[in-house]
C-alpha cells in the first residue's frame, strides 16, 4: 500500500514539473503581443500587486511544434511603487508567467512598445471613413507604429514597401529598427504582431510616459515607468513583449 502511494505521488511530481519545463524553452526574441486588464495607477499600485492580461495572437512554441493560444493568461506583480509627489511617480513591474492549455511558461521578457488603450482601439479602426460597407476583413487599418495593413489583399505596408502579412488571425512580420530600437532586437524570424508596426518601439499614446528601464538590462525582466505625473496605464493597454536571453552562467572554479 505504501508503495503504491510514493508511486503515484513520484507520478503527480514528474507530470506537474513536466507541465512547466516541457513549455519553457521560448527562444530569446519571441514576441508576444499582450493586452492588459490591470490598471496600473501610481496613487494605487502596491508592491506585490498581481497584474494580468492575455496574448492577443497565437504564438509557435518551437520545442514542442505548438502553437501557443490567443487568450493565453499572461501574469506579472508589481516589485515596487513611489507615489506621485514633486519628483513624479514610478512604477517597477515584472511579467511572470503564460499559462495556456499545456502548462506554465516561466517569463523572462522586456517590453518593446507600450500602448495606451485609446491607441490599442485606434488600430482596429479603419482609415478610410468610407468603409462602412465593407466587412472588416476588407479594411485598411493602421498599425501602431504608423504602417497600414491591407486585410483585403493580406499583407502590412510601410514607405519602404511590404513588410509583413495580415490573415484572420493577426500580423505578421520581423521585427526592424524604429524609435528607440537601432537593432532589429528579435531573433529573425516571423513574429505575431496584433496592433504594432515591426518598426514599433517605446510609449505610445501617452502624454507623459517613460520607459527608463525596459527589462532587458540587469536586473533582466524589471520593467520600469516613470512620469512627472501620476502614471495611469488604463485596462485595454497593449504590450509587445520580447523574450530575454538566459543570463550566462558564471564559470565554475577551476579543479585544483
Amino acid at each position: 500500500m505504501r508503495t503504491s502511494i510514493l508511486w503515484l505521488k513520484a507520478t503527480f511530481v514528474v507530470l506537474c514539473c513536466s507541465a512547466v519545463l516541457g513549455a519553457q524553452d521560448l527562444p530569446a526574441g519571441t514576441a508576444l503581443p499582450v493586452m492588459m486588464s490591470t490598471r496600473l495607477n501610481a496613487k494605487g499600485a502596491k508592491p506585490g500587486q498581481k497584474i494580468e492580461g492575455k496574448l492577443m495572437q497565437e504564438v509557435l512554441q518551437p520545442s514542442s511544434g505548438e502553437m501557443i493560444k490567443s487568450g493565453s493568461r499572461v501574469t506579472g506583480h508589481v516589485i515596487s511603487v513611489d507615489k506621485p509627489g514633486a519628483s513624479g511617480s514610478r512604477i517597477v513591474l515584472q511579467f511572470d508567467e503564460l499559462q495556456d492549455e499545456h502548462g506554465t511558461i516561466p517569463l523572462n521578457v522586456r517590453v518593446r512598445a507600450l500602448a495606451g488603450s485609446a491607441s490599442v482601439f485606434q488600430a482596429g479602426v479603419p482609415v478610410d471613413n468610407n468603409t462602412d460597407a465593407e466587412p472588416p476583413t476588407q479594411w485598411a487599418t493602421k498599425q501602431v507604429g504608423g504602417e497600414i495593413v491591407f486585410r483585403g489583399r493580406g499583407y502590412v505596408a510601410s514607405d519602404q514597401g511590404k513588410v509583413g502579412t495580415w490573415s484572420g488571425d493577426g500580423v505578421w512580420g520581423k521585427l526592424a529598427p524604429g524609435g528607440d530600437c537601432p537593432e532589429a532586437d528579435d531573433n529573425g524570424t516571423r513574429q505575431a504582431l496584433w496592433i504594432f508596426s515591426t518598426t514599433a518601439c517605446g510609449v505610445y499614446g501617452f502624454r507623459d510616459l517613460r520607459l527608463t528601464q525596459n527589462g532587458g538590462s540587469a536586473p533582466l525582466g524589471q520593467i520600469t515607468l516613470e512620469s512627472n505625473q501620476d502614471i495611469d496605464i488604463r485596462g485595454g493597454s497593449g504590450w509587445l513583449l520580447l523574450v530575454n536571453s538566459s543570463p550566462a552562467k558564471p564559470a565554475g572554479k577551476p579543479m585544483p
